[in-house]
């Protein structure tokens, strides 16, 4: 045995096997679906959601469309998110990609205050929306930074801001079915307490910093 396998074989005696590295887009899909599943599961306790909002897909498509976009676009960025905490996982195209996908759907409310999807209406307002989407987002963020913080993330802050960009709009896209609809509204109200824990979740990534 010459001098190289020796140090080959002293190398590696102690070493023990790993498990394989978890696919990291299940576990943002998994996240997606349980932080939904809560959101509209407290949403509901608390409210039900506006009366004939089901009916209004049917009638309405852009209302429709205007939804599947926002799931597409919570989707996207939560899988960018989660990709973001491992490095070499995230590129800068599907990074691009979902916040233009993510600005897209938010630009169908600026549109619509000059031509709504809906005809604006007080039906089925609730008083404190703006507080519920605040509040509904923290436990998905709070779980997500948690998984997240396993994964290695180079760029912690950044990787929690977009888990709480994610996390802050499920509550606020849903809020457009459990709340009324009216785009000034919705901007104000559901969009804006949504991104604003975007700014949470950096003050929270300075206090809760990585192990070392």
């Amino acid at each position: 045995m010459d001098r190289h396998e020796r140090l080959i074989e002293n190398l590696s005696r102690d070493l023990s096997p790993v498990a394989p590295a978890r696919n990291v887009n299940l576990v943002g899909l998994a996240w997606l679906l349980a932080s939904a599943v809560f959101v509209v599961a407290v949403t509901q306790w608390t409210d039900p959601v506006r009366p004939g909002v089901f009916g209004q897909f049917l009638e309405a498509p852009r209302f429709l469309l205007e939804t599947l976009l926002g799931v597409a676009a919570i989707t996207w960025v939560g899988l960018l998110a989660f990709r973001s905490a491992v490095p070499g996982e995230l590129t800068r195209r599907f990074a691009v990609a979902g916040l233009a996908l993510m600005a897209l759907w938010l630009a169908q409310y600026v549109i619509g205050l000059v031509s709504p999807a809906l005809e604006p209406s007080e039906w089925g307002k609730r008083p404190f929306c703006y507080l519920e989407t605040m509040i509904y987002s923290a436990p998905p963020i709070l779980a997500a930074l948690f998984i997240a913080r396993r994964l290695y993330p180079l760029h912690y802050r950044r990787t929690a801001m977009l888990l709480a960009l994610a996390a802050g709009m499920i509550p606020a896209l849903f809020m457009q079915m459990a709340c009324l609809y009216d785009p000034t509204h919705i901007l104000l109200l559901h969009v804006l307490p949504g991104l604003s824990m975007v700014l949470v979740a950096a003050a929270l990534a300075a206090w809760w910093p990585l192990p070392r």
